[in-house]
């Protein structure tokens, strides 16, 4: 089921378009069925549970952080991801940066956006994105690959339009600054009920999980 899903949603996706698997609470062998079928990136939430996976999992992928990243998680962090999408200050970035100075290691990040405004979930504030990534520059070890977003939770996907667009269009002005350590390359936008909006908006990277894994089992 999971490889017939996969190749359902690669089948339909535009060029240029990527799919990320959201793994959260998968087994091993859901992931690797994932990317048997044509996955080549693997999203998790959590760092624990990413380092488990990584370990079980024996088919190659490329593995990006799509939770919310705490401090005291950036060592362990930045030694198994190979992409961080959920960067949303200062402090976060310079962590990441003085991490991956002891490994030797550049990291791609994305900026993750609150593009709803809304106080209680992370994400920098849009008008606030352009200074953030400004300061981001400074830190040689790690390197803004693009924008993430998550939107509000609406019943309605077609709902998440202006968020998207906002975003779609704030990643157009940033790329448009040609700023050193900045290469926007992605735009990482909708998910499993959303996607479809998403690319229409823009999006260049999207992570399914219900759709690919389906429904999660509760714990």
């Amino acid at each position: 089921m999971i490889a017939e899903r996969v190749k359902s949603i690669l089948a339909e996706l535009p060029e240029g378009v990527e799919l990320e698997a959201a793994a959260k609470t998968r087994t091993a062998a859901e992931i690797e069925e994932a990317i048997a079928a044509g996955v080549r990136i693997i999203g998790e939430n959590y760092v624990q549970e990413a380092l488990k996976a990584k370990e079980e999992v024996k088919l190659p992928a490329r593995w990006h952080l799509i939770g919310h990243l705490q401090k005291n998680k950036v060592k362990k962090a930045v030694q198994i991801f190979d992409m961080i999408e959920t960067v949303d200050s200062y402090e976060l970035a310079e962590e990441i940066n003085k991490k991956c100075q002891k490994i030797n290691k550049v990291m791609p990040i994305l900026i993750e956006i609150n593009s709803g405004k809304e106080p209680q979930k992370a994400g920098v504030m849009p008008e606030e994105a352009v200074d953030l990534i400004k300061r981001i520059t400074k830190l040689p070890y790690v390197k803004i690959m693009g924008l993430m977003t998550m939107g509000p939770w609406l019943e309605d996907p077609e709902g998440l339009r202006p968020y998207f667009r906002l975003t779609k269009e704030l990643f157009e002005e940033i790329k448009a600054l040609n700023l050193s350590q900045v290469e926007m390359r992605y735009l990482s936008m909708g998910m499993s009920d959303s996607y479809k909006v998403a690319i229409e908006e823009g999006a260049n990277l999207i992570r399914i999980g219900t759709k690919i894994f389906g429904e999660r089992r509760k714990k």
